[in-house]
């Protein structure tokens, strides 16, 4: 079926396929049999996406967010991939801004660097100049990705469509995943949606009281200049992270001392996009994280960012404490809580694979434990027992591997517990008194007050009923219709057999007793009924299983 819609670039993705050795796709792409999915080694996988193009390589880096669904090496191989593509050249750029701009190019830049600072799969980043003097980074999306974006979606969707007829792709409904990637390639292709994104995370960083919010920063949006194609926002100066030279004297004193500070700055940041705001940048890998030459950590590229709702934000730190804990059976608990739809579990079976997976941590000490692989594991617990967690939880576990991964790199003598410590026991205070205590104690205050004006009423009510003999009970009890009727069987059931047996107890009695045929026709055929009856019941209770 696949093959009957054959484009150049269908053609293009089965010799990719062949070329790289994925027998299964093979055998899908080309309308044979679909047996059970065989997944190509990560690296094997890795090579595939590279040699689709740029589409599919932020296919993969879309992947690379779920560890809920991708083993670990997966998770790993795919997020290495990069956007290695060559930059679209100025001309094509020029006119696709000259389209999107209210106003001619001249009269709203000073200057326009036709290099590109950063080239990408969806668009690239330009440094400009504005008529005011401000300086600009200009994101520009490539001229024509969006046809080749909707193409290759409906490629996506048409292998999604014959995965999912297999018992692979119904346990893990992958078409509803491919429709979940595709939505989240078409956002991308939004750049109002990232501006928005980025405006929302500038403000809820504005004001901390876990960190300085003066070191931090996000880059400020150009609504008047941004469209759905290019986006305007403020130029930061500085490099990545891990490659940034600190400002050091004294034999590297000071140097030691600002990567620490850069360190806690970085943890207690997400912590509270995570915890507190519950939405946060999705993707802090290197690249993402600035360090500039006035001393402060930016935050760049705010086109994929999750959400957590209180709920979740709450089971997520007591899942952090369990972990802290060591106590699987409050793992298992906490896991079922977070569960996406609701499945057959088998309890036993879960805590005994949280146990298993703990006790690797027992003789390590907590600065030694590696809180992102952990949560890996519990994906892969939860994965293992057929448990759906929502898509969410992915972004959660990759942006906290991405954190913890780069802080470590950045500074080697980190030490994580003494990081997270105090923000969990904030974290906690909060979530019994609330942001503002005041506020939340006044509110318990007008709670109390109003109960104890209605209780003595209800009590009056309550004593009046039971005096009177007016109070009622309803009481519902569910699950007990198959009791019941099992109980009104066996009740029919005896009554029927003394029925029977009293029948033929009066037709024995009356045929001693019988002296003349008159009586004895009578007795006779009223024993052969009995008989007959008694024969039925037994035969009806052997037929249902009873005597078993």
């Amino acid at each position: 079926m696949f093959l009957t819609q054959t484009t150049s670039r269908q053609r293009e993705i089965i010799e990719v396929v062949l070329r790289n050795g994925w027998d299964y796709m093979r055998r899908i792409l080309t309308g044979g049999k679909a047996d059970e999915p065989q997944l190509p080694t990560p690296a094997v996988l890795r090579n595939i996406l590279v040699d689709l193009g740029p589409v599919y390589v932020k296919l993969g880096q879309l992947l690379s967010t779920r560890p809920d669904l991708l083993p670990s090496a997966y998770i790993e191989e795919l997020s290495t991939l990069q956007d290695e593509v060559p930059a679209v050249p100025w001309a094509d750029i020029e006119v696709l801004l000259r389209q999107q701009l209210s106003r001619p190019m001249d009269e709203t830049f000073s200057s326009f660097s036709a290099i590109p600072v950063a080239a990408g799969s969806i668009a690239q980043t330009h440094r400009a100049t504005l008529i005011d003097g401000r300086e600009v980074a200009v994101k520009v999306q490539r001229p024509g990705i969006d046809l080749t974006i909707a193409q290759d979606i409906s490629l996506i969707r048409g292998i999604a469509d014959l995965v999912a007829r297999t018992e692979f792709g119904q346990t893990y409904e992958v078409d509803s995943l491919a429709e979940e990637f595709t939505t989240a390639l078409q956002a991308e292709l939004d750049f109002k949606r990232e501006a928005s994104f980025t405006d929302q995370l500038r403000q809820n960083l504005a004001d901390s009281r876990w960190f300085d919010s003066k070191r931090l920063v996000v880059a400020e949006i150009f609504w008047d200049l941004t469209t759905e194609k290019i986006m305007v926002m403020e130029w930061l100066d500085g490099g990545p992270l891990l490659s940034a030279t600190l400002n050091s004297d004294r034999d590297g004193l000071d140097s030691k001392l600002e990567r620490g500070e850069i360190t806690s700055l970085l943890f207690r940041c997400f912590f509270q996009q995570v915890y507190i705001d519950g939405f946060f940048h999705a993707d802090p890998h290197p690249g993402n994280l600035f360090y500039l030459k006035d001393g402060r950590v930016a935050l760049l590229d705010c086109g994929m960012v999750g959400r957590l709702d209180p709920r979740t934000q709450q089971i997520l730190t007591e899942m952090l404490l369990a972990i802290v804990d060591l106590d699987a059976q409050r793992c298992s608990q906490l896991t079922l809580q977070l569960a996406d739809s609701a499945q057959p579990v088998i309890l036993s079976r879960l805590e005994n694979d949280y146990d298993r997976m703990l006790r690797k941590y027992y003789n390590l000490s907590l600065s030694q434990i590696n809180f992102s692989q952990i949560f890996y594991e519990v994906l892969q617990i939860a994965r293992n027992n057929k448990i759906r967690l929502p898509g969410n939880l992915g972004l959660y576990a990759k942006t906290l591997a991405n954190l913890e991964g780069v802080t470590r790199k950045f500074n080697p003598e980190v030490n994580l517990l003494d990081e997270i410590k105090p923000l969990i026991t904030d974290l906690f205070r909060r979530q019994l008194l609330g942001a503002n205590p005041l506020q939340s104690l006044l509110r318990t205050a007008l709670d109390v007050k109003s109960l104890s004006l209605q209780s003595p009423r209800h009590i009056e009510l309550l004593l009046d009923r039971v005096t009177s003999e007016t109070l009622q009970w309803n009481i519902s009890l569910r699950g007990l219709d198959g009791l019941r009727r099992s109980l009104d069987d066996s009740a029919n059931r005896l009554s029927f057999s003394v029925l029977v047996g009293s029948l033929i107890m009066g037709a024995a009695i009356i045929s001693s007793k019988a002296q003349t045929t008159d009586l004895s026709l009578p007795s006779s055929v009223l024993f052969a009924a009995a008989s007959l009856l008694g024969l039925w019941l037994i035969f009806s209770i052997i037929r249902s299983g009873g005597l078993k």
